[in-house]
């Protein structure tokens, strides 16, 4: 009897985590590890991260913008080693599945990835933008992969039936309340708690959008509060931690709202500063910890430059 309650609890708490995206409720033995595990990841030598995913299990997937290489770190021991060389173009956003795959935003280079997280094999590779584009960050839901395009006002929807990879993307533009404008527009993604619809935020103006399945968007009230230099999206039940990387003002936080179901409507409850935060820009969960790679944009291309992933308590 011990053993199958065991075995359901396991069952339960991966399903919560998958239907949140990710790793909604920590197992015992993930808030073990992650009470043991170091604070600070170090990256390779003038990697230039931006996007973070974790699991399955307790590894962390990194990508660069320098040239699209993907890192795969242990959470338990900091280290880690190269699983995937790049393109050449950025690696930016990025989730994980069930299956082992990550899914990758490929920035400038208007295209999407997807990699198997245990050999590094590319997968599947898809053209989403002829043209300038910024393909930025990406989101699981049920039935489909979400990329956001922080140059053109669209999203990018990978259908997965029965998990199958799609032979391409389905191109959805965005209409109402989202506009686009000067400067880095639709960036982090994630679903909306009552997973009917997709959660936008605006970097340019730090506005947070819903926006349906249809691409139509409506601005989420929250209380007169923004996001200035909105960045990545961490969905956890009703909570959102959102990051603003501070790129333009300096000033970088890891903000904590509270949403209703729907996702229309919201509140800030605090915002957390670390003086070790260097232009964070996305955050990925495992046990109680988040952890958030410093991109330091302003660190320039030196090849010798260091960089590196902190962990913070989950607020």
């Amino acid at each position: 009897m011990r053993v199958n309650k065991a075995v359901a609890a396991i069952v339960a708490a991966a399903t919560l985590a998958l239907a949140n995206g990710g790793s909604a409720g920590a197992s015992s033995e993930e808030r073990a590890t992650a009470g043991r595990s170091p604070a600070v990841i170090p990256l390779p030598k003038g990697f230039r991260p931006e996007g973070i995913a974790v699991g399955p299990g307790p590894y962390a997937f990194v990508g660069s913008m320098a040239d699209g290489s993907v890192y795969r770190a242990d959470l338990r021991t900091g280290r880690g080693t190269l699983l995937s060389h790049g393109p050449g173009t950025p690696s930016l956003g990025m989730k994980t599945d069930e299956r082992g795959r990550l899914f990758v935003a490929g920035g400038t280079g208007g295209d999407a990835r997807v990699i198997d997280t245990r050999t590094g094999r590319l997968l599947a590779s898809y053209r989403l933008a002829d043209g300038p584009a910024f393909v930025n960050d990406v989101v699981l839901t049920e039935h489909a992969a979400w990329f956001t395009d922080s140059t053109n006002p669209v999203l990018y929807k990978l259908p997965l039936h029965g998990g199958r990879l799609p032979a391409a993307a389905v191109r959805i533009p965005i209409s109402g309340d989202l506009t686009y404008g000067d400067g880095f527009n639709a960036n982090g993604i994630t679903p909306t708690p009552d997973g009917r619809a997709l959660l936008v935020v605006q970097s340019s103006t730090g506005g947070l959008f819903r926006v349906d399945a249809s691409g139509g968007s409506r601005r989420v009230d929250l209380r007169g509060e923004s996001l200035p230099d909105g960045d990545g999206l961490l969905l956890r039940g009703r909570t959102l931690y959102a990051v603003e990387n501070g790129v333009r003002n300096g000033d970088s936080f890891l903000t904590v709202l509270r949403l209703n179901a729907a996702g229309t409507e919201g509140r800030v409850l605090r915002r957390v500063r670390d003086d070790r935060f260097d232009t964070p820009t996305t955050v990925a969960a495992f046990g109680d910890r988040l952890y958030l790679p410093n991109a330091r944009f302003g660190a320039g291309q030196d090849p010798e430059e260091k960089y590196d992933v902190i962990a913070v308590r989950r607020p």
